[in-house]
């Protein structure tokens, strides 16, 4: 580590665990949080899962949103562009969210706010966008229609209990969907094996969006780069004037 000025993340999840590792004296090198730069975060995130969701479940299943129920885990930047993406399509949009400011944005936007045991028997898709472990749980799927399509936005594959889904029966569909069958003949259709469905099932966020990110990307590496010295360890976010 003698030889690296610093780094950049970009992603909110990797962002919460650079605080976490700085927390326990784990970061060794200064750090910069391009996630919350407004640039990022309030384009990227929003706008382009507001575009990559729709895309990602379309590809994957040729479903028509409009008159289905969808629920988003999550209102965050990420659970706002996939909430209000999926309502222009025509579906009716419940939200899941622990966080009460969130929740009561939600609620304000016209979603209705509920539990995902209490959605799990109501809607017919089901995204995650929030950077936690065990959203939807084994339990959560038995409780859902037949095909019903689960997916995953946020980060990893660990918001869906997919570990959980290994013991029953599996038929691939096509590439990166497939039917878990439980033992009562109840299915759902998981996409990307619960990754991110924007890259599984499509090819992710438009590339003009993405230029903005990764520009916050650079200009995070220049600052580290030709300051060294002015960064002590620890998690900074990108200067505004930047």
């Amino acid at each position: 580590l003698d030889d690296i000025r610093g780094l950049s993340e970009e992603t909110t999840t990797g962002v919460h665990r650079l605080y976490q590792m700085h927390e326990r004296g784990e970061l060794k090198v200064p750090a910069i949080n391009v996630n919350d730069s407004v640039t990022k975060s309030k384009f990227d995130n929003l706008y382009g899962c507001r575009e990559s969701l729709a895309d990602g479940i379309k590809r994957a299943t040729d479903i028509m949103v409009a008159g289905k129920v969808v629920v988003v885990a999550g209102y965050g930047d990420v659970g706002k562009g996939c909430a209000h993406s999926m309502q222009r399509y025509g579906a009716r949009v419940l939200i899941t969210e622990i966080d009460p400011i969130n929740a009561l944005q939600a609620a304000m936007e016209g979603f209705e706010v509920t539990t995902m045991e209490e959605a799990a028997p109501r809607a017919d898709i089901f995204c995650t966008a929030t950077g936690n472990v065990d959203v939807i749980t084994v339990d959560h799927m038995r409780a859902m229609k037949d095909r019903a399509i689960v997916c995953n936005i946020g980060h990893f594959d660990s918001e869906i209990q997919v570990a959980g889904l290994k013991n029953f029966k599996w038929h691939n569909v096509k590439p990166q969907v497939d039917e878990v069958e439980f033992n009562d003949g109840k299915r759902i259709i998981l996409l990307s094996e619960g990754r991110l469905v924007n890259l599984g099932n499509a090819t992710g966020h438009p590339s003009f969006v993405m230029s903005a990110s990764f520009t916050n990307q650079t200009l995070a590496q220049i600052e580290l780069w030709t300051k060294q010295g002015e960064y002590p360890v620890g998690v900074y976010t990108l200067p505004k004037h930047l």
